[in-house]
């Protein structure tokens, strides 16, 4: 068994090994020959109903305290803490395996959706560089896509996406939810992200940004709102939909022990606000609705005219035209 194996993960089939690299340091990837690529989000679903995704990977090196996909881990045998952020699944003939799905599906996906589950353009793609493939697989079968990500890597395969997008819909979005680089530490820096905005702006894209999460009494206020949201409409974003912190079960308990050593005083407050379950009361929603409305208007930006109380059901779709002016964010 190599380095970093895991028990569970040995014992897998489909495990072609187990490797670590100085480049990433206290990571173990686990390589594996995956037997589809394409996965079907159910109709009865709560998130993506209906959808077709492609996760090239699980598990991600972002370590974003809050990411919702974090629980997806626990079906691998691995926790949703350490272990998500250092025990990486690579599914390294994904893109052979997505080949051999176009050509015998007799009824190919309408569209597919990356980012769903996983970074796609995580720093392990700047390894092992699975998406090209997947996209020229796309592109061959003429399939829309959409890709949503909070890594800089996208860069290198902007030439690639825009060859593509002239065939058929390419839609990209990233995710820059705050200026305050501390909160995600694991990920590339706000700067590195907005400089990444502006590329896809001058490759052609209208990108969309998810101005997710949004954290109460930390990232909140309406200053520190209106400065985000002009950054991200000098950056060149189309539209931004911003979704206040969503904290499912696990990754609550997580965020509430980060919460505890980082900023002690808020624990009390977040209990509350999330004594109910994994979103914020309807009032608060409205408060930051109401704020982020005001920046949008003030920058310049399209106020969202569908619900973004659940990013899940936007993730990987169309951002909405501009709307009318009663319009509102939730």
């Amino acid at each position: 068994m190599a380095p970093g194996t895991l028990p569970g993960l040995a014992g897998l089939n489909n495990l072609v090994r187990s490797v670590r690299t100085p480049e990433f340091e206290g990571v173990t990837f686990h390589e594996v020959l995956t037997k589809s690529a394409l996965n079907h989000v159910p109709a009865t679903a709560s998130m993506l109903p209906g959808e077709w995704t492609i996760n090239p990977y699980r598990g991600c090196t972002h370590a974003c305290t809050y990411c919702f996909a974090r629980p997806s881990h626990e079906h691998l045998g691995l926790n949703l803490g350490a272990d998500f952020e250092r025990q990486l699944v690579v599914k390294i003939n994904v893109g052979e395996v997505l080949r051999r799905e176009l050509a015998t599906k007799r009824v190919l996906p309408e569209r597919v959706a990356f980012g769903t589950s996983t970074d796609p353009y995580q720093r392990a793609e700047g390894r092992y560089a699975l998406m090209p493939s997947l996209i020229d697989a796309l592109a061959g079968a003429r399939i829309p896509f959409s890709i949503l990500t909070k890594g800089a890597v996208v860069r290198r395969d902007l030439d690639r996406l825009a060859a593509a997008a002239e065939r058929l819909n390419v839609e990209l979005g990233l995710s820059i939810p705050f200026l305050d680089e501390t909160l995600e530490p694991g990920a590339p820096p706000t700067v590195a992200r907005l400089a990444t905005l502006r590329a896809m702006r001058d490759a052609g894209f209208a990108p969309t940004v998810f101005l997710a999460p949004i954290l109460p009494h930390l990232t909140d206020g309406d200053d520190q709102l209106d400065a985000m949201v002009g950054a991200l409409a000098e950056a060149g974003a189309a539209h931004v939909l911003p979704t206040p912190l969503y904290l499912i079960r696990g990754v609550k308990e997580l965020f509430l022990s980060w919460l505890a050593r980082t900023h002690p005083d808020l624990v009390g407050t977040y209990e509350e606000l999330y004594a109910r379950g994994s979103r914020t009361p309807p009032a608060y929603r409205e408060l930051v609705r109401a704020r982020v409305e005001r920046a949008l208007r003030r920058h310049g930006l399209p106020v969202p005219d569908e619900s973004t109380e659940d990013k899940f059901a936007l993730l990987g779709k169309r951002a909405a035209p501009p709307p009318p002016a009663q319009s509102t964010l939730f």
